[in-house]
């Protein structure tokens, strides 16, 4: 005997789940750009950096433009966060719903963008909580959507200590 039930829904993909709740269209473009920065949350990447990574991902190109807008969307929604180096070059990461300051540490001789939540371990929580209270306090003043980029600027042990680098195509976040 049939059910009179309708088949139970697939589980929804959560990709599609994240951009219609910040009210983006699921298009295959969409999908496959947040995808990839949320595989990789701990990357950061510059337009050129993930133009290359979705390329090689197989599929069609996205041309630079519509990846130009995609990411801008995505950004102004609150999915990607978008840091701007000290050579004013734009990157772009996975902001994950739950934090509230991605800490990292950009090289000022080799560009190296490099994070640091796993270096400050212990104390990674405190600094969530002293970001918390700087937004809670901006919100009580009116301000809104906001995020919170904590960037440390120097020298990295590699190049204090003339320690040759890797190739930089090996490292996404590092400088194009």
């Amino acid at each position: 005997m049939a059910s009179q039930f309708p088949p139970a829904p697939a589980a929804a993909d959560p990709i599609d789940a994240l951009l219609s709740a910040h009210g983006l269209r699921r298009t295959a473009a969409a999908r496959k750009v947040l995808g990839l920065l949320l595989a990789h949350a701990d990357i950061s990447y510059t337009h050129a950096q993930l133009q290359i990574a979705l390329a090689d991902e197989g599929d069609a190109a996205l041309d630079r433009v519509t990846l130009y807008r995609l990411i801008d969307r995505l950004t102004q929604v609150g999915l990607l966060l978008c840091r701007v180096d000290s050579q004013r070059v734009r990157r772009y990461q996975a902001m994950p719903p739950s934090v509230h300051a991605i800490p990292h540490f950009e090289c000022q001789s080799c560009h190296r963008d490099s994070p640091l939540s796993g270096a400050l371990k212990a104390n990674a929580e405190d600094l969530e909580r002293a970001a918390q209270t700087a937004l809670e306090a901006l919100q009580a003043l009116g301000y809104q959507g906001m995020h919170m980029d904590l960037a440390v600027r120097g020298v990295c042990a590699d190049c204090a200590t003339g320690v040759p680098l890797a190739a930089p195509s090996a490292t996404p976040g590092a400088a194009a």
